[in-house]
């Protein structure tokens, strides 16, 4: 997701975006991207495809 993305989904919501807010919210992206990597590693996902996007969202019953 770009800058220009995020500046638009919070103008959208007309919620201004502060000077020095954008590295935050990267970095909140960064986390939640290592989260659902960590969540494929663990559940043996070498390849994330669609199919099996449930893993990386962390939802065990979606598989069942």
């Amino acid at each position: 997701m770009s800058k220009k993305e995020i500046k638009e989904i919070f103008k959208k919501h007309n919620v201004q975006i502060g000077s020095g807010t954008m590295p935050f919210i990267e970095s909140e992206l960064r986390l939640l991207t290592m989260r659902m990597a960590e969540r494929c590693q663990h559940g043996n996902v070498k390849r994330l495809v669609p199919d099996l996007f449930w893993v990386a969202l962390g939802n065990i019953n979606k598989g069942e």
